[in-house]
């Protein structure tokens, strides 16, 4: 990624908020709180949140917006494929540059840590056990009527 911060790495629409915030995992530091949606393939996407509570003044919300980016342009590589949104939280106004990126370097950490989302749908995949799969993990086969005994039969009669 290159310095620029593109379209393509940035949560943009109220909905991808919206959902971020309803459908996520959440990890948090005393400074930030960080809602993570995971995605399926693609790539990390950012988004933030610095509010009035922060800081009332313009500037101190916006160099806190850049320490963001700039934390997230350094961790983006390794961070998982979901939907990120950063909130500040109401002391990280008073930190200099150094401890925010320290606070948020902590953030990513903890976002690394998460398990990855379950598969979506309702049908376990390939790797999940399944009542036909042996205790090797090959395919059993499956019984039919044909093969088996009769419910009726004892054993060895």
């Amino acid at each position: 990624m290159s310095a620029r911060f593109p379209a393509t790495v940035r949560v943009r629409t109220g909905r991808d908020y919206r959902d971020a915030f309803a459908d996520n995992r959440r990890v948090s530091t005393r400074h930030f709180s960080l809602h993570l949606r995971f995605r399926d393939g693609g790539f990390c996407r950012l988004g933030m949140a610095v509010s009035r509570k922060v800081s009332p003044d313009a500037v101190v919300r916006n160099r806190i917006k850049r320490q963001i980016r700039e934390s997230f342009r350094l961790h983006y590589p390794s961070l998982p494929a979901a939907d990120c949104i950063v909130v500040a939280r109401v002391g990280a106004g008073a930190l200099d540059n150094a401890a925010l990126r320290a606070d948020l370097a902590q953030l990513w950490t903890r976002a690394r840590a998460l398990p990855a989302a379950a598969p979506a749908g309702t049908m376990p995949g390939p790797s999940l056990a399944s009542p036909h799969r042996g205790p090797t993990g090959t395919v059993a086969p499956i019984a039919t009527p044909s093969s088996s005994p009769a419910p009726d039969r004892a054993v060895g009669e």
